[in-house]
Protein backbone atom coordinates (compact mmCIF):
# COMPACT_ATOMS: atom_id res chain seq x y z
CA UNK A 1 0.00 0.00 0.00
CA UNK A 2 1.66 3.37 -1.16
CA UNK A 3 2.11 5.85 1.89
CA UNK A 4 0.33 9.54 -0.09
CA UNK A 5 -0.86 11.09 3.21
CA UNK A 6 1.11 11.09 6.79
CA UNK A 7 1.21 13.39 9.39
CA UNK A 8 -1.09 14.84 12.16
CA UNK A 9 -4.64 13.74 11.95
CA UNK A 10 -7.49 15.10 14.03
CA UNK A 11 -7.18 14.91 17.82
CA UNK A 12 -9.47 16.03 20.29
CA UNK A 13 -9.11 19.40 18.79
CA UNK A 14 -9.67 18.09 15.24
CA UNK A 15 -13.48 17.45 16.06
CA UNK A 16 -13.17 13.83 15.65
CA UNK A 17 -15.79 12.60 18.46
CA UNK A 18 -14.86 8.85 17.37
CA UNK A 19 -10.75 9.22 18.46
CA UNK A 20 -10.61 9.44 22.41
CA UNK A 21 -6.59 9.33 22.32
CA UNK A 22 -3.95 11.89 23.55
CA UNK A 23 -2.76 13.76 20.82
CA UNK A 24 -1.71 13.17 17.06
CA UNK A 25 -2.27 10.40 15.29
CA UNK A 26 -0.42 8.84 12.22
CA UNK A 27 -2.47 8.21 8.87
CA UNK A 28 -1.17 5.85 6.29
CA UNK A 29 -3.78 5.97 3.69
CA UNK A 30 -3.72 4.19 -0.01
CA UNK A 31 -3.17 5.88 -3.32
CA UNK A 32 -6.31 7.79 -4.61
CA UNK A 33 -6.96 6.67 -7.79
CA UNK A 34 -10.73 7.77 -7.63
CA UNK A 35 -9.94 10.90 -8.20
CA UNK A 36 -9.72 10.55 -11.36
CA UNK A 37 -13.24 9.23 -11.33
CA UNK A 38 -15.07 12.02 -9.66
CA UNK A 39 -17.22 13.13 -12.46
CA UNK A 40 -18.44 12.58 -16.10
CA UNK A 41 -15.83 15.37 -17.68
CA UNK A 42 -12.74 14.24 -16.15
CA UNK A 43 -13.60 10.37 -16.72
CA UNK A 44 -13.76 11.07 -20.31
CA UNK A 45 -10.57 13.06 -20.02
CA UNK A 46 -8.39 10.29 -19.03
CA UNK A 47 -10.20 7.36 -20.90
CA UNK A 48 -7.79 5.33 -22.85
CA UNK A 49 -9.98 3.58 -25.25
CA UNK A 50 -12.49 5.02 -27.28
CA UNK A 51 -15.06 3.91 -29.59
CA UNK A 52 -15.58 5.86 -32.91
CA UNK A 53 -18.16 4.67 -35.55
CA UNK A 54 -15.33 5.37 -38.16
CA UNK A 55 -14.00 1.84 -37.36
CA UNK A 56 -17.41 -0.16 -37.84
CA UNK A 57 -17.78 -1.94 -40.33
CA UNK A 58 -21.60 -3.62 -40.78
CA UNK A 59 -22.11 -7.15 -42.13
CA UNK A 60 -25.53 -7.48 -43.93
CA UNK A 61 -27.03 -10.46 -45.78
CA UNK A 62 -28.29 -9.82 -49.16
CA UNK A 63 -31.14 -12.34 -50.92
CA UNK A 64 -32.59 -12.25 -54.49
CA UNK A 65 -35.56 -10.46 -55.35
CA UNK A 66 -37.44 -7.18 -54.37
CA UNK A 67 -38.80 -5.29 -51.35
CA UNK A 68 -37.79 -8.76 -49.61
CA UNK A 69 -36.85 -7.86 -45.60
CA UNK A 70 -37.09 -10.88 -43.38
CA UNK A 71 -35.56 -10.65 -39.83
CA UNK A 72 -33.17 -13.66 -39.06
CA UNK A 73 -35.19 -15.49 -36.17
CA UNK A 74 -32.18 -15.76 -34.21
CA UNK A 75 -30.38 -11.87 -34.92
CA UNK A 76 -33.42 -9.90 -33.91
CA UNK A 77 -32.56 -6.46 -35.69
CA UNK A 78 -31.06 -8.13 -38.80
CA UNK A 79 -32.11 -8.84 -41.68
CA UNK A 80 -31.99 -10.82 -45.12
CA UNK A 81 -32.76 -8.78 -47.59
CA UNK A 82 -33.05 -8.08 -51.22
CA UNK A 83 -30.61 -5.54 -52.85
CA UNK A 84 -33.25 -2.28 -53.46
CA UNK A 85 -33.88 -2.74 -49.51
CA UNK A 86 -30.03 -3.52 -48.65
CA UNK A 87 -29.41 -0.24 -50.62
CA UNK A 88 -31.64 1.40 -48.19
CA UNK A 89 -30.33 0.17 -44.87
CA UNK A 90 -26.63 0.95 -46.68
CA UNK A 91 -27.88 4.39 -46.42
CA UNK A 92 -28.99 4.57 -43.05
CA UNK A 93 -25.59 2.78 -41.54
CA UNK A 94 -23.57 6.09 -43.61
CA UNK A 95 -25.89 8.77 -42.02
CA UNK A 96 -24.84 7.30 -38.32
CA UNK A 97 -21.25 7.53 -39.41
CA UNK A 98 -20.52 3.85 -39.87
CA UNK A 99 -17.93 3.83 -43.16
CA UNK A 100 -18.21 0.00 -44.00
CA UNK A 101 -20.64 -2.42 -44.82
CA UNK A 102 -19.40 -6.50 -45.52
CA UNK A 103 -21.71 -8.37 -47.64
CA UNK A 104 -23.25 -12.07 -47.79
CA UNK A 105 -24.52 -13.57 -50.86
CA UNK A 106 -27.59 -15.68 -50.52
CA UNK A 107 -28.29 -17.10 -53.68
CA UNK A 108 -31.50 -19.47 -55.01
CA UNK A 109 -29.92 -22.21 -56.11
CA UNK A 110 -26.52 -24.19 -54.92
CA UNK A 111 -24.23 -26.74 -56.24
CA UNK A 112 -20.86 -28.83 -55.56
CA UNK A 113 -18.71 -25.70 -56.64
CA UNK A 114 -20.15 -22.74 -55.29
CA UNK A 115 -20.56 -21.36 -58.86
CA UNK A 116 -22.73 -18.17 -57.73
CA UNK A 117 -20.18 -17.34 -55.95
CA UNK A 118 -17.94 -15.88 -58.67
CA UNK A 119 -20.85 -15.89 -61.35
CA UNK A 120 -20.41 -12.30 -62.81
CA UNK A 121 -24.08 -11.76 -62.45
CA UNK A 122 -24.47 -13.50 -58.87
CA UNK A 123 -26.03 -11.85 -55.86
CA UNK A 124 -23.12 -10.29 -54.25
CA UNK A 125 -21.21 -9.05 -57.46
CA UNK A 126 -25.02 -7.29 -58.50
CA UNK A 127 -24.77 -5.47 -54.53
CA UNK A 128 -21.56 -3.84 -55.15
CA UNK A 129 -22.02 -2.44 -58.76
CA UNK A 130 -26.00 -1.46 -57.25
CA UNK A 131 -24.17 -0.03 -53.72
CA UNK A 132 -21.14 1.50 -55.75
CA UNK A 133 -23.48 3.17 -58.07
CA UNK A 134 -25.61 4.98 -55.24
CA UNK A 135 -22.65 6.10 -52.73
CA UNK A 136 -19.70 5.83 -54.62
CA UNK A 137 -16.77 6.78 -52.31
CA UNK A 138 -19.29 7.75 -49.64
CA UNK A 139 -19.35 3.99 -48.86
CA UNK A 140 -16.65 1.69 -48.11
CA UNK A 141 -18.48 -2.15 -50.01
CA UNK A 142 -16.10 -5.20 -48.47
CA UNK A 143 -17.13 -8.54 -50.07
CA UNK A 144 -16.90 -11.75 -47.59
CA UNK A 145 -15.00 -14.25 -50.21
CA UNK A 146 -16.05 -17.93 -49.43
CA UNK A 147 -18.10 -20.66 -50.92
CA UNK A 148 -20.19 -21.84 -47.84
CA UNK A 149 -23.22 -19.58 -48.63
CA UNK A 150 -23.27 -21.16 -52.47
CA UNK A 151 -22.40 -24.74 -52.10
CA UNK A 152 -24.87 -27.30 -51.41
CA UNK A 153 -22.81 -29.28 -49.34
CA UNK A 154 -22.10 -26.24 -47.02
CA UNK A 155 -18.67 -26.24 -47.29
CA UNK A 156 -15.99 -23.65 -47.90
CA UNK A 157 -14.03 -25.48 -51.03
CA UNK A 158 -14.89 -28.59 -52.77
CA UNK A 159 -15.61 -31.65 -51.59
CA UNK A 160 -13.63 -34.82 -52.72
CA UNK A 161 -14.82 -38.65 -53.28
CA UNK A 162 -13.61 -39.34 -49.95
CA UNK A 163 -15.07 -36.33 -48.33
CA UNK A 164 -11.98 -34.22 -48.39
CA UNK A 165 -11.97 -30.29 -48.51
CA UNK A 166 -9.71 -29.95 -50.94
CA UNK A 167 -7.59 -26.76 -50.47
CA UNK A 168 -5.95 -26.15 -53.72
CA UNK A 169 -9.00 -26.10 -55.97
CA UNK A 170 -10.40 -23.91 -53.17
CA UNK A 171 -8.54 -21.47 -53.48
CA UNK A 172 -8.81 -21.18 -57.18
CA UNK A 173 -12.44 -20.82 -56.82
CA UNK A 174 -11.96 -17.94 -54.10
CA UNK A 175 -9.43 -16.33 -56.75
CA UNK A 176 -12.21 -16.28 -59.33
CA UNK A 177 -15.05 -15.45 -55.96
CA UNK A 178 -12.25 -12.43 -55.55
CA UNK A 179 -11.85 -11.31 -58.93
CA UNK A 180 -15.55 -10.95 -59.37
CA UNK A 181 -15.89 -9.09 -56.63
CA UNK A 182 -13.10 -6.45 -57.49
CA UNK A 183 -14.24 -6.31 -61.31
CA UNK A 184 -17.85 -5.19 -59.76
CA UNK A 185 -16.83 -2.43 -58.04
CA UNK A 186 -15.43 -4.07 -54.62
CA UNK A 187 -13.59 -1.89 -52.54
CA UNK A 188 -11.94 -4.44 -50.33
CA UNK A 189 -12.12 -8.58 -50.55
CA UNK A 190 -12.12 -10.33 -47.25
CA UNK A 191 -11.66 -14.30 -48.01
CA UNK A 192 -12.71 -16.06 -45.08
CA UNK A 193 -12.48 -19.69 -46.14
CA UNK A 194 -9.52 -20.61 -44.11
CA UNK A 195 -7.97 -22.69 -47.15
CA UNK A 196 -3.87 -22.34 -46.81
CA UNK A 197 -2.09 -20.18 -49.71
CA UNK A 198 -5.15 -18.14 -50.44
CA UNK A 199 -4.22 -14.57 -49.76
CA UNK A 200 -1.24 -15.40 -51.72
CA UNK A 201 -2.68 -16.74 -54.83
CA UNK A 202 -5.89 -14.00 -54.61
CA UNK A 203 -3.04 -11.10 -54.56
CA UNK A 204 -1.54 -12.28 -57.34
CA UNK A 205 -4.62 -13.24 -59.26
CA UNK A 206 -5.78 -9.24 -58.72
CA UNK A 207 -2.46 -7.87 -58.90
CA UNK A 208 -2.35 -9.47 -62.49
CA UNK A 209 -5.84 -8.50 -63.79
CA UNK A 210 -5.43 -4.37 -63.24
CA UNK A 211 -7.28 -4.78 -59.32
CA UNK A 212 -3.43 -4.10 -57.54
CA UNK A 213 -5.21 -0.97 -55.55
CA UNK A 214 -7.95 -3.70 -53.78
CA UNK A 215 -6.54 -4.35 -50.29
CA UNK A 216 -7.16 -7.98 -48.99
CA UNK A 217 -8.74 -8.21 -45.19
CA UNK A 218 -7.71 -11.57 -44.01
CA UNK A 219 -9.71 -13.85 -41.70
CA UNK A 220 -6.26 -15.13 -40.47
CA UNK A 221 -7.12 -16.84 -37.39
CA UNK A 222 -10.72 -17.66 -37.60
CA UNK A 223 -11.72 -20.88 -34.74
CA UNK A 224 -13.84 -23.37 -35.69
CA UNK A 225 -16.18 -21.94 -33.17
CA UNK A 226 -19.92 -22.39 -32.00
CA UNK A 227 -20.38 -19.27 -31.45
CA UNK A 228 -21.25 -18.90 -36.03
CA UNK A 229 -24.53 -20.91 -35.14
CA UNK A 230 -27.39 -17.68 -36.00
CA UNK A 231 -25.18 -16.53 -38.77
CA UNK A 232 -25.63 -20.12 -40.72
CA UNK A 233 -29.13 -19.52 -40.08
CA UNK A 234 -29.12 -16.11 -41.61
CA UNK A 235 -26.63 -17.49 -44.21
CA UNK A 236 -28.13 -20.73 -45.01
CA UNK A 237 -24.95 -21.92 -44.73
CA UNK A 238 -24.63 -24.91 -42.30
CA UNK A 239 -22.26 -27.73 -43.70
CA UNK A 240 -24.55 -30.49 -44.95
CA UNK A 241 -21.92 -33.13 -43.22
CA UNK A 242 -19.32 -32.93 -40.73
CA UNK A 243 -17.47 -29.99 -39.63
CA UNK A 244 -15.57 -27.13 -40.27
CA UNK A 245 -12.26 -28.43 -37.75
CA UNK A 246 -10.22 -29.61 -40.34
CA UNK A 247 -9.62 -25.96 -41.83
CA UNK A 248 -10.92 -23.50 -39.05
CA UNK A 249 -8.90 -23.29 -36.27
CA UNK A 250 -9.11 -25.12 -32.89
CA UNK A 251 -10.34 -23.03 -30.28
CA UNK A 252 -8.02 -24.01 -27.68
CA UNK A 253 -4.78 -22.89 -30.21
CA UNK A 254 -3.11 -19.56 -29.62
CA UNK A 255 0.17 -20.14 -31.00
CA UNK A 256 -1.37 -21.16 -34.11
CA UNK A 257 -3.07 -17.74 -34.75
CA UNK A 258 0.20 -16.19 -34.84
CA UNK A 259 1.75 -18.47 -37.23
CA UNK A 260 -1.79 -17.89 -39.63
CA UNK A 261 -1.43 -14.21 -39.43
CA UNK A 262 2.56 -14.66 -40.35
CA UNK A 263 1.72 -16.72 -43.29
CA UNK A 264 -1.14 -14.19 -44.27
CA UNK A 265 1.52 -11.08 -43.67
CA UNK A 266 4.47 -12.91 -46.08
CA UNK A 267 1.32 -13.36 -48.51
CA UNK A 268 0.45 -9.68 -48.66
CA UNK A 269 -2.70 -9.53 -46.18
CA UNK A 270 -3.40 -5.53 -46.10
CA UNK A 271 -5.65 -6.30 -42.44
CA UNK A 272 -5.67 -9.56 -40.59
CA UNK A 273 -8.43 -10.75 -38.47
CA UNK A 274 -9.26 -12.56 -35.74
CA UNK A 275 -12.75 -14.43 -35.27
CA UNK A 276 -14.76 -14.42 -33.11
CA UNK A 277 -13.80 -11.74 -30.26
CA UNK A 278 -14.99 -12.37 -27.12
CA UNK A 279 -13.67 -15.24 -26.03
CA UNK A 280 -10.42 -14.78 -28.34
CA UNK A 281 -9.58 -11.13 -26.67
CA UNK A 282 -6.20 -13.09 -25.45
CA UNK A 283 -5.37 -13.84 -29.25
CA UNK A 284 -6.32 -9.92 -30.53
CA UNK A 285 -3.97 -8.49 -28.11
CA UNK A 286 -1.04 -11.33 -28.92
CA UNK A 287 -2.00 -10.31 -32.78
CA UNK A 288 -1.34 -6.84 -32.15
CA UNK A 289 1.66 -7.03 -30.63
CA UNK A 290 3.04 -8.22 -33.65
CA UNK A 291 0.79 -7.08 -36.48
CA UNK A 292 2.14 -4.06 -38.73
CA UNK A 293 -0.84 -3.97 -40.10
CA UNK A 294 -4.42 -2.72 -38.56
CA UNK A 295 -6.23 -6.03 -36.71
CA UNK A 296 -9.39 -6.53 -37.03
CA UNK A 297 -12.07 -8.36 -34.95
CA UNK A 298 -15.61 -9.99 -35.88
CA UNK A 299 -17.95 -9.62 -32.98
CA UNK A 300 -20.11 -12.53 -34.62
CA UNK A 301 -23.23 -13.62 -34.31
CA UNK A 302 -23.44 -15.55 -31.46
CA UNK A 303 -21.83 -12.88 -29.46
CA UNK A 304 -24.37 -10.70 -31.01
CA UNK A 305 -27.73 -12.94 -30.15
CA UNK A 306 -26.66 -13.74 -26.38
CA UNK A 307 -26.67 -9.72 -25.46
CA UNK A 308 -30.20 -9.34 -27.75
CA UNK A 309 -31.49 -12.51 -25.96
CA UNK A 310 -30.20 -11.09 -22.34
CA UNK A 311 -31.72 -8.34 -22.97
CA UNK A 312 -35.10 -9.24 -24.18
CA UNK A 313 -35.36 -10.99 -20.46
CA UNK A 314 -34.16 -8.33 -18.74
CA UNK A 315 -31.19 -9.22 -17.70
CA UNK A 316 -28.48 -7.14 -18.74
CA UNK A 317 -28.81 -3.33 -19.72
CA UNK A 318 -28.99 -3.40 -23.83
CA UNK A 319 -27.51 -0.56 -24.04
CA UNK A 320 -24.60 -0.57 -21.80
CA UNK A 321 -23.42 -4.17 -22.58
CA UNK A 322 -23.30 -3.30 -26.42
CA UNK A 323 -20.67 -0.80 -25.62
CA UNK A 324 -18.96 -2.28 -23.12
CA UNK A 325 -18.35 -5.60 -25.28
CA UNK A 326 -17.10 -3.50 -28.04
CA UNK A 327 -15.08 -0.88 -26.06
CA UNK A 328 -13.62 -4.69 -24.69
CA UNK A 329 -12.80 -5.86 -27.86
CA UNK A 330 -11.08 -2.32 -29.01
CA UNK A 331 -9.00 -2.34 -25.93
CA UNK A 332 -7.45 -6.01 -26.42
CA UNK A 333 -6.27 -4.34 -29.75
CA UNK A 334 -9.06 -4.40 -32.11
CA UNK A 335 -8.58 -1.42 -34.67
CA UNK A 336 -11.45 -2.26 -36.99
CA UNK A 337 -14.51 -3.94 -35.47
CA UNK A 338 -16.83 -5.66 -37.74
CA UNK A 339 -20.39 -6.04 -36.04
CA UNK A 340 -23.57 -6.48 -35.74
CA UNK A 341 -23.95 -3.65 -33.20
CA UNK A 342 -22.27 -1.44 -35.84
CA UNK A 343 -25.86 0.93 -36.52
CA UNK A 344 -27.34 0.78 -32.84
CA UNK A 345 -23.86 1.58 -31.39
CA UNK A 346 -23.23 4.38 -33.40
CA UNK A 347 -26.61 5.79 -32.63
CA UNK A 348 -25.75 5.15 -28.67
CA UNK A 349 -22.19 6.77 -29.20
CA UNK A 350 -23.78 9.92 -31.07
CA UNK A 351 -26.43 10.09 -27.80
CA UNK A 352 -23.24 10.71 -26.03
Amino acid sequence: MAKTSKGKGPGKAGGCDRHHGEGPFELDLPARPRRLRSGPLLRGMVRETHLDPAAFIYPMFLCEGKRVRREVGSMPGIFRQSIDMGLKEMEEAAALGVPAVLLFGIPNRKDPLGSGAYAADGIVQRAVRAAKKAFGKDLLVVTDVCLCEYTDHGHCAPVGPDGVILNDEGVALHCSTALSHAEAGADMVAPSDMMDGRVGAIREVLDACGHSAVPIMAYSAKYASAYYGPFREAADSAPQFGDRKSYQMDPANGDEALREVELDLEEGADIVMVKPALAYLDVIRRVKEISPVPVAAYNVSGEYSLIKAAARMGWVDHDRIVLETLTGIARAGADILITYHAKEAAALLRKG
